[in-house]
């Protein structure tokens, strides 16, 4: 089964690279063979896996051995090209699932166990992010629910499902995870965010989750962490980021000087679901250029 290796980056701004290796190869006894991150017979869970974030970790852990299955909601035409990039049916598989309720949530990882027959790693990645500046006086009853309702009720369900799920199956072997969950926060989750309280409540509720979670979960085999990026270059994040005044505002908070780019997003969350992380659970990885840390 292929494995994949991660490269150093020649360039701080270049999308994370890896190196595809047999398994002749990846049993050769060379000292510059690198360090693996495998998922092999892994079956992964990815929300919101068509575009941004989420399809460069649909991409990463096919690319790791895993079979994935992950979600759209709109963008059908970039879910099926990235299926089909990804090996088709038999490696990767997208749903047409709405994610606004619990319920939603049960209903896809049923999708995912019917596919694959388990599932072993869960990243929970879909959100939005109301572009528009709500100062809270004027913020509708209807945007708050709506962003609380993707934001943080469908992703209960999802975990509760997840969960319940990783236990049946149980332990691969004594010393192994039973599952490992990443969820995506971010910085706002931790600083909040001026006009955008909607957003920034449900993903500090998210860091809440994640440490309730794992303090609940790893004594059980189950692993649960959460990676919170900062300014991402994404659809979601576009409007904003191609406007010369609000970009130049955004990077100015940035010490990095720049967006992250999806896969520098990814290759965190992969890490998080590997044996390398097999002693980490319910810590908050910040991937956001030095922002927390200035603000």
């Amino acid at each position: 089964m292929p494995k994949i290796r991660a490269t150093g980056l020649r360039d701080p701004a270049a999308s994370f690279s890896v190196i595809i290796m047999t398994s002749k190869e990846s049993d050769k006894k060379e000292s510059d063979k690198g360090v693996s991150l495998s998922l092999t017979d892994k079956v992964a869970l990815i929300t919101g896996g068509s575009r941004g974030i989420g399809a460069a970790t649909v991409r990463l852990f096919v690319q790791a051995g895993a079979k994935v299955v992950f979600n759209y909601r709109s963008a059908r035409k970039e879910a099926e090209q990235l299926a089909a990039e990804c090996g088709g049916p038999e490696h990767c598989i997208a749903v047409h699932r709405e994610l606004k309720t619990p319920a939603h949530g049960r209903e896809l990882v049923e999708d995912t166990v019917r596919a694959f027959g388990k599932l072993d790693c869960l990243v929970v990645n879909h959100g939005i992010w109301p572009p528009q500046d709500a100062p809270i006086e004027s913020m509708t009853d209807a945007q708050w629910h709506q962003t609380i309702h993707i934001n943080l009720d469908s992703v209960f369900g999802t975990v509760q499902a997840a969960v319940g799920q990783m236990k049946k199956q149980g332990r691969p072997q004594p010393t192994a995870a039973m599952g490992c969950i990443v969820l995506i926060s971010s910085t706002a989750g931790q600083r909040g965010e001026a006009m955008h309280a909607d957003y920034a409540a449900s993903k500090g509720a998210i860091i809440s989750f994640t440490k309730s979670l794992s303090s609940e979960l790893i004594r059980e085999g189950i692993h649960v962490n959460c990676v919170a990026p900062g300014w991402v270059d994404t659809d979601m994040s576009a409007a904003t980021l191609r406007h010369p005044e609000k970009r130049e505002k955004v990077f100015a908070g940035i010490p990095a000087g720049r967006a992250a780019t999806a896969e520098e997003i990814a290759g965190p969350v992969l890490f998080l679901c590997t044996p390398l992380a097999g002693f980490v659970s319910g810590e908050v990885f910040n991937v956001n250029g030095g922002a927390v840390l200035a603000g």
